[in-house]
């Protein structure tokens, strides 16, 4: 009865979901007017950078363009580093209503910001540093209500900063530094502000008591500037003249005073010859030295260095989220514990050897470079059996997960090409790679942010709280969302995952659109490596981890669908509690004992996990068991699987092992 109940809910939500799928339908495009405001703000702009905008494809798809969630309004505009040249042509970004982020960081726009753009009502973040913008910072920007963050930096506005910044009561963070800015620093109390930085421009005068809580190095570069802080102002008041008629040698004191006043000359004197002549020998040493280091530097030959290991310290102390929370995101959540040191020694080793971050597939539409992603505030989001990974929030606001790997065993070229074959995949179900980095010691990867985090944090990660973490539908459609990812590897690109595990399995909003992430790493670790984590998830025949098969993806996958049937992980599923027996032996054990009814549906049983590779089905066949027990969400995902199938021969898929060389 209760399996009927369950049939008829998730019935229901299905429904539901058609419903609210035909209403986006209907308006899942932004009104004519901000297209043609887009179009014509790119037709009045030269650009280096092609961005693929066009008039046949919705605007929410180009490069830059974010819509909110039913596809109704533009909201975001990102076009940082594109080699836009000009102006801002008015009466284009101004008629995007509802934008709330505009970034045209690092182009050479030149000139003021357009009026109309100064009087957006929802604009919350404002990014123009590193441009060409001059002339003085237009007090109608006091009129951008929402704004936040305001980012003038490296440009060259002069003038002085208006006092009708505080107007801005919502603003976090005010960056001017790097202008040509001049006058006094107005007191500015906006008790929301948290960044503040005017350096490197011609301010002078008292630096506002309201702003003495900022360091010292976000006002330096001000020659004139003074006052907390910044050492204090001098007085520019003299002292007071004796009485008339009183000489200063009837004063008390004053002859001494006189004396004093020429020993402390000939003191100053002898200091500052002395203050010369120590220069001279300092620099005539510092000369010898550089003479001598270069001397040896040709005998000798350069050394390289060797970068410096990475944890989670610093990050931890910044709040990192407990084991198995939900803020983790990639493969490494189940091994906080082991973190250690910090997040800035990552930093540090990839700053101290040069290379460039290489974007792959639809990561062209990210224009952050290495500098800012090194420049970004880490967060340790855990450690796993591929690396640690960190959460990247750009100084923008963008967010990305950075893998470092460990114990990469191929050469430059072997990983580049892997890499860009692994950018081409894209599927809804799927978390590619989208951009890395390669160097002699680092070796970094970029994903997606998925801030919902995994199907094992969710799983697993409420238990002993007295509910259930994940009801029945949302584990179906989990479920049913890992197959599909798998099936589309399988047989649209010939790629064996060789990680299928709860960890990897990232969940959306949408629970149709979970996300299988660290897909097809395995060729670029050395043949002996062991992963940890992975033996609960491993097929037994499994012995080299450089080559698993479909099959045994298929397998990791079983015992994915018995892990949310049973809610246990899979290497702590012992009958008797001793760990001896791992998940599908567990369950195995359960069938023999005639009280699986008791544990999970009858129905699911059907799914459960063969030891014989040959006995098991194909993914695409998995998707059909699930789709067919769950109500059929989304058939037609099952079909585009089918076509791919299609493109695979029949003897590869019986074998269950890749075509020849599928990957580089």
């Amino acid at each position: 009865m209760a399996g009927v109940v369950t049939r008829a809910v998730a019935a229901a939500v299905l429904v539901v979901v058609v419903v609210v799928a035909a209403a986006e339908l209907v308006a899942a495009e932004p009104p004519p007017s901000e297209r043609s405001a887009l179009l014509a703000f790119l037709a009045a702009t030269p650009h280096e950078r092609r961005l693929g905008w066009n008039s046949s494809t919705s605007a929410c798809g180009w490069v830059g363009v974010t819509c909110d969630a039913g596809n109704a309004t533009v909201v975001q505009v990102r076009l940082p580093g594109v080699g836009l040249i000009g102006a801002i042509p008015p009466g284009t970004l101004g008629r995007l209503t509802n934008l709330q982020v505009l970034s045209l960081r690092s182009n050479r726009i030149l000139g003021g910001i357009p009026d109309d753009v100064l009087q957006l009502p929802q604009l919350r973040l404002l990014f123009l540093q590193n441009n060409l913008l001059s002339g003085a910072i237009p007090p109608a920007v006091s009129k951008l209500a929402a704004l936040e963050r305001l980012v003038l930096s490296s440009n060259n506005l002069s003038g002085p900063i208006p006092f009708t910044l505080n107007n801005l009561t919502s603003l976090r963070a005010l960056r001017l530094d790097g202008n040509k800015l001049s006058g006094n620093i107005p007191s500015i109390s906006i008790q929301s502000l948290a960044v503040f930085n005017v350096s490197d421009n011609n301010l002078n005068g008292s630096i506002p008591a309201s702003l003495a809580r900022f360091p010292a190095e976000d006002f330096a570069g001000n020659l004139q500037l003074c006052g907390s802080p910044l050492p204090p102002c001098k007085s520019f008041f003299p002292s007071p003249s004796p009485s008339p008629g009183v000489s200063p040698a009837d004063v008390p004191g004053a002859a001494s005073s006189s004396k004093k006043r020429r020993l402390s000359g000939a003191a100053i004197a002898g200091i500052v010859v002395g203050a010369v002549v120590l220069a001279l020998l300092l620099l005539v040493a510092a000369v010898l030295c550089a003479v001598s280091k270069r001397r040896r530097g040709a005998s000798e030959g350069p050394k390289s260095t060797t970068a410096a290991a990475a944890g989670a310290g610093a990050a931890a102390a910044r709040g990192v989220p407990p084991a198995g929370g939900t803020g983790m995101t990639s493969s490494s959540k189940e091994d906080m514990g082991g973190a250690s040191g910090s997040a800035a020694a990552a930093v540090a080793a990839v700053a101290a050897e040069p290379s460039r971050l290489v974007f792959v597939g639809k990561g062209a539409g990210y224009s952050f470079d290495l500098e800012d992603l090194l420049r970004a505030s880490a967060e340790v989001l855990g450690k796993g059996s591929v690396g640690t990974s960190y959460k990247a929030v750009l100084e923008e606001g963008t967010t990305v997960v950075v893998k470092r790997l460990k114990d990469v065993a191929v050469a430059r070229r072997e990983f580049d090409a892997h890499m860009d074959a692994l950018g081409k995949v894209e599927h809804r179900n799927v978390l590619p790679v989208r951009a890395y980095y390669f160097s002699k010691d680092e070796k970094l990867l970029v994903f997606d942010y998925l801030p919902n985090g995994s199907l094992s944090a969710m799983l697993h990660g409420s238990r002993g709280s007295g509910k259930t973490p994940l009801d029945w539908d949302a584990r179906m459609r989990s479920a049913l969302s890992a197959a599909r990812g798998l099936a589309h590897l399988h047989t649209v690109h010939s790629l064996v995952h060789g990680n299928v595990k709860s960890s990897n399995v990232l969940l959306r909003p949408d629970a149709d659109a979970a996300a299988l992430s660290d897909f097809c790493l395995h060729p670029i670790f050395a043949p002996s490596s062991a992963r940890p984590g992975a033996g609960g998830y491993r097929a037994p025949e499994v012995v080299d981890t450089r080559r698993p098969t479909y099959k045994a993806d298929v397998y990791s996958l079983g015992v994915l669908l018995l892990e949310l049937l049973t809610g246990k992980s899979p290497t702590h599923a012992s009958l008797e509690g001793d760990g001896t027996l791992d998940l599908p032996r567990w369950v195995q054990s359960v069938v023999r004992e005639e009280w699986t009814a008791e544990v999970f549906d009858v129905e699911l049983v059907r799914l459960g996990v063969a030891t014989v590779p040959d006995a098991r089905p194909d993914a695409p066949d998995v998707v059909r068991m699930i789709e067919e027990i769950g109500g059929g969400h989304g058939r037609t995902t099952t079909e585009e699987s089918e076509e791919g199938v299609r493109g695979t021969s029949e003897e590869e898929r019986s074998r269950g092992t890749p075509p020849a060389a599928p990957t580089p």
